[in-house]
């Protein structure tokens, strides 16, 4: 009796703590971290920077770090630190706005394939696996190139790469929640698609959907960067963190700094969001990592 007892007990504990133990585990917190410390970065830079970041000072170009300077100044004399700041705004901007368009047309045309069928949902998906058969860069760097350079454009152009993703995602995710025995039920009942969609299909593919826009979200941030740098994403007097590494090759060898600073500003963005979608998956749906 005493060892059923403390069996009971012992139980009790166990269940208490796995209640309350964090879902997500390192990955989560650490990525949620240097997201959040993306975000602070971002927002203080609407109110506050060290300097102007196009601010000019040739008379202390290239200036070591210091008090005054925190990461030092570029080839111009502009304040390092400032245009860091100003380059996470750029990054956020770019991967909100072209997740967003991924999302919004690619639920969209993954629900309408999922619950169509037939010959819409095979020209749907072949026009997604034609838009996908495209590298993301070198689609985004087609688009820029044939419209014009620019952040918008670029926003355009890394969107339109995240819908077809975002599309054979929803698709099969869905296919998954149709043939299942509730989302049957409500059709034999005469429920339409759109109600079926809202109420069964949408928050059982979300856990799916949340994970993978981390994912894009830092693609995003490496395509904004790339075209940058290439001259086709941020055009001056614009600062972003690849038209930081563009302007720090020139300089290179005598201040290598300059390329250091923005190169881990986006692999410690890139790394946190996905150690966020990693955390997220483990929270959101355990059954996620078994299958990956």
């Amino acid at each position: 009796m005493c060892r059923d007892r403390s069996e009971a007990k012992g139980l009790r504990g166990v269940t208490f703590a796995a209640r309350f133990r964090p879902r997500g585990g390192l990955s989560l917190w650490l990525g949620a971290a240097l997201v959040l410390t993306l975000i602070v970065a971002a927002a203080l830079s609407l109110v506050w920077t060290p300097y102007p970041p196009t601010a000019i000072d040739v008379p202390h170009k290239l200036a070591p770090p210091s008090a005054a300077h925190w990461f030092g100044t570029d080839n111009l004399g502009r304040d390092v630190a400032s245009q860091i700041l100003v380059g996470s705004r750029v990054s956020i901007l770019v991967g909100v706005i072209a997740v967003g368009i991924g999302l919004a047309f690619g639920i969209v045309l993954g629900l309408v394939a999922a619950f169509s069928k037939g010959l819409v949902e095979d020209g749907l998906m072949k026009l997604s696996d034609f838009v996908f058969a495209f590298p993301a860069l070198l689609l985004a760097i087609m688009l820029t190139s044939t419209f014009g350079p620019g952040v918008v454009n670029a926003i355009i152009a890394i969107g339109v790469y995240n819908v077809p993703i975002i599309a054979k995602l929803t698709r099969a995710t869905a296919n998954g929640v149709l043939s299942r025995e509730y989302a049957l039920a409500a059709r034999a009942a005469g429920r339409g698609p759109i109600a079926i969609a809202i109420d069964h299909v949408l928050p059982n593919i979300a856990p799916a959907l949340i994970v993978q826009a981390t994912i894009q979200f830092a693609i995003a941030i490496l395509a904004e960067a790339a075209l940058s740098y290439l001259g086709l994403g941020a055009q001056p007097p614009q600062t972003s963190w690849g038209k930081m590494l563009a302007d720090a090759q020139n300089v290179l060898y005598n201040a290598p700094r300059l390329a250091l600073y923005p190169g881990i500003a986006i692999a410690l963005s890139v790394l946190g969001l996905n150690l966020l979608g990693d955390g997220l998956r483990d929270a959101l749906d355990p059954k996620l990592k078994a299958r990956g």
